[in-house]
């Protein structure tokens, strides 16, 4: 029954059931009468009938056809055709994203270009007295105000660590590995002004650790009234990684100017005083970092750069491919 089997297969059918099936000597008998095979698979068959043809039995049992063989051979090309198309399609979405991305920060650029030509004409601009409407103020962040008015040192706070801004050296220093900045606090002093009638928060600028302490800076406590020059800044959000502020232990970290107005009793308005604000003994004045990243340079060569390589490998494949490869 094996050997039929196998050649049966040989020849290319297949074995059909259309009936129940019989097993043992009877189901034997059957195969041999229903397949003609050579002589070689069943001695007892006629020498004469090397070959007969393949006939299907007429009893129910097992009967031959066709075999699928051939039809699955032709599908796996066809198969294989549709895969090769979807990647080929999927594949391409790689550098027509990279090209969408690298466009995008060219927008970016712009954006930021012009958010920066801005920002400096604002920072260059003549100093205006400072507007008795706290809400004006939203439109005047780093617009140089001047006011007139005595400070309140028995009120001060300490926005630390900080480090003293200084062009200069930040210029000779730039690219290496360590530094020489010296840690420290900024001084938030409030200000009583005299012509509106309201008290605001000065930034009076960069203290060392060293001299934190009032006592240690005697003559920098300036007495009576005095013109001053600043940049009004808003409230900040605190940062990722940046800690609470600690009212309790006067550190403040960042900006809160609901909170420092509540423990100093003053309005939430806050400037930087500028350089000429500086005294002997310090604060040192001048402290607002006006700086805004512009990366979007390195952005779009990235972006389009891997358009370029992924679109060449791309044609490379798909479009250049030697055929039967």
């Amino acid at each position: 029954m094996a050997a039929a089997a196998a050649a049966a297969r040989w020849l290319g059918l297949r074995a059909v059931c259309v009936g129940p099936g019989r097993t043992g000597a009877e189901g034997r008998a059957g195969w041999a009468r229903s397949l003609a095979v050579p002589s070689v698979l069943f001695p007892q068959a006629p020498a004469r009938a090397a070959w007969t043809r393949v006939a299907v039995a007429s009893r129910a049992g097992v009967a031959w056809g066709p075999s699928r063989c051939g039809s699955s051979m032709a599908e796996a090309p066809a198969t294989k055709t549709e895969d090769d198309s979807f990647l080929q399609w999927f594949l391409l979405l790689i550098p027509v994203t990279a090209f969408g991305l690298g466009t995008w920060q060219v927008q970016r650029r712009k954006w930021k270009l012009k958010l920066i030509a801005e920002l400096e004409s604002r920072v260059m601009a003549d100093p205006v007295p400072l507007p008795a409407d706290p809400i004006e103020l939203q439109n005047l962040e780093y617009r140089p105000v001047k006011v007139r008015g005595r400070f309140d040192h028995s009120k001060e706070l300490y926005m630390m660590p900080r480090t003293m801004v200084d062009p200069a050296r930040e210029a000779r220093e730039a690219g290496r590995i360590s530094s020489s900045t010296e840690s420290g606090a900024y001084v938030v002093t409030p200000f009583l002004c005299t012509d509106l009638g309201v008290t605001i928060l000065v930034n009076r600028g960069f203290v060392p650790r060293k001299k934190v302490n009032p006592e240690t800076r005697q003559k920098g406590q300036v007495e009576g009234e005095v013109d001053l020059v600043g940049m009004v800044r808003l409230t900040e959000t605190r940062k990722p990684f940046v800690p609470e502020n600690n009212p309790e232990r006067n550190h403040w970290h960042y900006r809160d100017l609901e909170a420092m107005a509540r423990v100093t009793g003053a309005d939430p308005i806050f400037i930087d005083a500028d350089f000429q604000s500086t005294v002997p003994g310090g604060p040192i004045g001048g402290q607002t970092r006006v700086t805004l990243r512009n990366e979007h340079m390195q952005y779009i060569v990235t972006w389009y750069g891997l358009c370029a390589a992924t679109s060449y490998l791309w044609f490379k494949k798909f479009l250049r491919r030697t055929p039967g490869m």
